[in-house]
């Protein structure tokens, strides 16, 4: 009996103790649940904190790489502009070493001309003044010359090809050879769209020079031509000469008094007119800017000379 009794308080007594032992894990738990929660929230401001900082870095190396790639473009446009330089200093330093090793004969003068130069050396002892006179205007001469060709050739290299142009001085003149095919249209003296470029150009340094003379000589090879508007090639160079000429009066506004077209027909040949390149070289117009006679002599005329 008595254990009948006991029994029931027993169990009783363990179903108690087990819900305690219970509770107090769950009361653990849900203090673990918060604590994981509150844990999570930092962890979550963290991470926030660690995106914005993120996409501020990011920001500021985009702006790294732009700064970069600035960089490299003005490395790249300063290097262009190096090789530009050099090659203007290349150019000038042939036209010099060109004109320091021509000779000084001045050819073809007129009768005027040769006897002002023999008066001139019958006087070159006595005067010294005038030999400076002479030597001072031969180097402003020259002086002239080097600058008009470097313009020249600064403004005819953009955008034209080597083959197809060339400056150069000689003696007394600065000279440009253009090819046929980049002026004309084939067998006429039509010029063509890039004629009216390049025209054009040498036209803005022929203006700022109001005190030279232009003449424009047209060439042809050997290869005879002859149809309804050429007679020969003789016919066919003047043509084009003019052709050139009148385009320069007439859309650039160079004072006519200033040109002079002549054709050359196929003589005074470059090259031998055997091959196809041969007389591709001899098919050009060649446009010379020169001084006009009266100054020229006007150099060498001993009455115009400083008195001393």
């Amino acid at each position: 009996m008595k254990m009948k009794k006991i029994l029931p308080l027993f169990m009783m007594v363990a179903v108690g103790l087990t819900s305690c032992v219970t509770k107090k894990k769950y009361v653990d738990l849900q203090s673990q649940l918060s604590n994981t929660k509150l844990e999570l929230e930092v962890a979550n401001k963290d991470l926030g904190k660690c995106g914005k900082s993120l996409n501020e870095y990011m920001n500021k190396l985009a702006l790294c790489e732009q700064d970069k790639a600035n960089a490299q473009t003005e490395s790249r446009l300063r290097a262009e502009q190096i090789d530009f330089l050099k090659t203007q200093l290349s150019d000038c330093q042939n036209t010099r070493d060109k004109q320091l090793s021509q000779a000084e004969d001045l050819t073809r003068l007129n009768k005027t001309a040769s006897e002002n130069i023999r008066e001139t050396l019958s006087q070159l002892e006595k005067k010294d003044k005038y030999i400076h006179y002479l030597q001072n205007a031969k180097t402003r001469a020259d002086s002239i010359n080097l600058a008009l060709a470097v313009n020249l050739t600064t403004m005819l290299r953009d955008g034209i090809a080597d083959k197809d142009v060339e400056v150069k001085v000689d003696k007394t003149v600065v000279f440009v050879n253009l090819s046929d095919k980049m002026l004309y249209e084939s067998g006429s003296a039509n010029l063509t769209s890039r004629a009216q470029e390049v025209l054009g150009k040498i036209a803005q340094i022929v203006q700022s020079r109001p005190e030279l003379e232009v003449m424009v000589e047209g060439y042809t090879d050997n290869v005879p031509i002859k149809n309804a508007c050429m007679e020969d090639n003789w016919d066919l160079s003047v043509k084009r000469a003019t052709s050139v000429v009148r385009a320069l009066q007439s859309q650039y506004k160079v004072d006519p008094n200033r040109l002079i077209a002549a054709g050359r027909g196929e003589w005074n040949a470059l090259a031998a007119n055997d091959t196809e390149e041969g007389r591709s070289i001899n098919r050009r117009t060649r446009i010379i800017i020169l001084p006009k006679l009266d100054q020229f002599y006007d150099l060498l005329d001993p009455g115009k000379a400083p008195k001393k």
